[in-house]
Protein backbone atom coordinates (compact mmCIF):
# COMPACT_ATOMS: atom_id res chain seq x y z
CA UNK A 1 0.00 0.00 0.00
CA UNK A 2 1.26 3.05 -0.62
CA UNK A 3 1.93 6.54 1.19
CA UNK A 4 -0.81 8.34 -0.30
CA UNK A 5 -3.50 5.73 0.72
CA UNK A 6 -2.05 5.11 3.79
CA UNK A 7 -2.42 8.86 4.60
CA UNK A 8 -5.77 9.12 2.68
CA UNK A 9 -7.05 6.81 5.27
CA UNK A 10 -5.85 7.94 7.85
CA UNK A 11 -7.51 11.40 7.00
CA UNK A 12 -10.74 9.60 6.24
CA UNK A 13 -10.75 7.82 9.61
CA UNK A 14 -10.01 11.27 11.20
CA UNK A 15 -12.74 13.10 9.86
CA UNK A 16 -14.97 10.80 10.51
CA UNK A 17 -13.64 10.48 13.96
CA UNK A 18 -13.76 14.33 14.18
CA UNK A 19 -17.49 14.27 13.23
CA UNK A 20 -19.58 11.19 14.24
CA UNK A 21 -18.07 10.64 17.87
CA UNK A 22 -20.30 10.96 20.76
CA UNK A 23 -19.52 14.34 21.86
CA UNK A 24 -17.22 16.01 18.90
CA UNK A 25 -16.31 18.76 21.43
CA UNK A 26 -15.12 16.85 24.00
CA UNK A 27 -13.03 14.55 21.36
CA UNK A 28 -11.19 18.16 19.77
CA UNK A 29 -10.16 19.04 23.20
CA UNK A 30 -8.87 15.69 24.22
CA UNK A 31 -6.98 16.14 21.35
CA UNK A 32 -5.85 19.13 21.66
CA UNK A 33 -4.96 18.49 25.41
CA UNK A 34 -2.81 15.42 24.48
CA UNK A 35 -1.34 17.72 21.11
CA UNK A 36 -0.03 20.45 24.13
CA UNK A 37 3.50 20.25 24.00
CA UNK A 38 3.67 20.96 27.54
CA UNK A 39 1.56 17.77 28.23
CA UNK A 40 3.60 15.69 26.35
CA UNK A 41 6.43 16.66 28.06
CA UNK A 42 4.90 16.09 31.59
CA UNK A 43 2.96 12.85 30.50
CA UNK A 44 6.44 11.50 29.54
CA UNK A 45 8.05 12.33 32.87
CA UNK A 46 5.38 11.33 34.94
CA UNK A 47 5.78 8.07 33.36
CA UNK A 48 9.08 7.26 34.38
CA UNK A 49 7.80 7.87 37.98
CA UNK A 50 6.10 10.34 40.78
CA UNK A 51 7.78 14.04 40.72
CA UNK A 52 7.44 17.02 43.04
CA UNK A 53 6.25 20.32 41.61
CA UNK A 54 9.69 21.75 41.75
CA UNK A 55 11.29 18.87 40.24
CA UNK A 56 9.05 19.19 37.12
CA UNK A 57 9.66 22.83 37.16
CA UNK A 58 13.16 22.16 37.05
CA UNK A 59 12.87 19.03 34.33
CA UNK A 60 11.11 20.83 31.73
CA UNK A 61 12.85 23.38 29.82
CA UNK A 62 10.94 26.58 29.40
CA UNK A 63 7.89 26.31 31.42
CA UNK A 64 6.58 28.84 33.78
CA UNK A 65 5.56 28.19 37.62
CA UNK A 66 2.07 29.19 36.03
CA UNK A 67 1.99 27.04 32.94
CA UNK A 68 3.40 24.38 34.77
CA UNK A 69 0.12 24.28 37.76
CA UNK A 70 -2.17 25.23 34.60
CA UNK A 71 -1.37 22.68 32.89
CA UNK A 72 -0.99 19.96 35.45
CA UNK A 73 -4.62 20.35 36.44
CA UNK A 74 -5.68 20.30 33.03
CA UNK A 75 -4.65 16.82 33.26
CA UNK A 76 -5.48 15.77 36.42
CA UNK A 77 -9.14 17.03 35.37
CA UNK A 78 -8.47 14.59 32.27
CA UNK A 79 -7.85 11.95 35.06
CA UNK A 80 -4.47 11.63 33.39
CA UNK A 81 -2.32 12.72 36.23
CA UNK A 82 -3.10 12.52 40.03
CA UNK A 83 -1.71 14.98 42.70
CA UNK A 84 -1.25 13.91 46.33
CA UNK A 85 -0.76 16.23 49.09
CA UNK A 86 1.56 14.49 51.79
CA UNK A 87 0.77 15.59 55.67
CA UNK A 88 4.40 16.95 56.34
CA UNK A 89 5.42 20.34 57.00
CA UNK A 90 6.27 22.03 54.94
CA UNK A 91 3.71 19.92 52.76
CA UNK A 92 4.69 17.82 50.08
CA UNK A 93 2.99 17.85 46.80
CA UNK A 94 3.60 14.66 44.19
CA UNK A 95 2.20 14.32 40.78
CA UNK A 96 2.11 10.89 38.83
CA UNK A 97 0.12 9.54 35.95
CA UNK A 98 -2.68 7.02 36.17
CA UNK A 99 -3.73 4.34 34.68
CA UNK A 100 -5.44 6.47 31.60
CA UNK A 101 -2.60 8.14 31.42
CA UNK A 102 -0.14 5.08 31.16
CA UNK A 103 -1.96 4.56 27.82
CA UNK A 104 -1.56 7.83 26.31
CA UNK A 105 2.71 7.36 27.27
CA UNK A 106 3.18 5.15 24.26
CA UNK A 107 2.16 6.99 21.28
CA UNK A 108 3.17 10.19 23.72
CA UNK A 109 7.11 8.47 23.42
CA UNK A 110 6.84 7.33 19.58
CA UNK A 111 5.60 10.76 18.98
CA UNK A 112 8.69 12.19 21.01
CA UNK A 113 10.71 9.44 19.20
CA UNK A 114 9.94 10.82 15.89
CA UNK A 115 10.69 13.87 16.82
CA UNK A 116 14.25 13.49 18.02
CA UNK A 117 14.81 11.29 14.93
CA UNK A 118 13.61 13.67 12.26
CA UNK A 119 14.86 16.93 14.75
CA UNK A 120 17.61 17.65 12.27
CA UNK A 121 15.92 17.38 8.76
CA UNK A 122 12.77 19.68 10.22
CA UNK A 123 15.59 22.02 10.82
CA UNK A 124 17.14 21.95 7.43
CA UNK A 125 13.52 21.86 5.96
CA UNK A 126 12.90 25.04 7.88
CA UNK A 127 16.42 26.83 7.39
CA UNK A 128 15.67 26.44 3.27
CA UNK A 129 12.00 27.64 3.80
CA UNK A 130 13.58 31.03 5.56
CA UNK A 131 15.68 31.60 2.97
CA UNK A 132 13.54 31.27 0.03
CA UNK A 133 11.28 33.53 1.61
CA UNK A 134 13.56 35.71 2.91
CA UNK A 135 12.48 36.14 6.34
CA UNK A 136 13.00 34.61 9.95
CA UNK A 137 10.25 31.92 10.95
CA UNK A 138 10.12 30.27 14.02
CA UNK A 139 6.69 28.05 13.60
CA UNK A 140 5.70 28.64 17.47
Amino acid sequence: MGHATVVDQTLRTMGKLCVETTDPEIFRSILERVGDKWSLLLIGILEEGPRRFTELLRIVPGISRRMLTVTLRALERDGLVTRTIFAEVPPRVEYQVTDLGRTLSGPVMALASWAADHQLEIGAHRSDFDIRNDRDFDGD
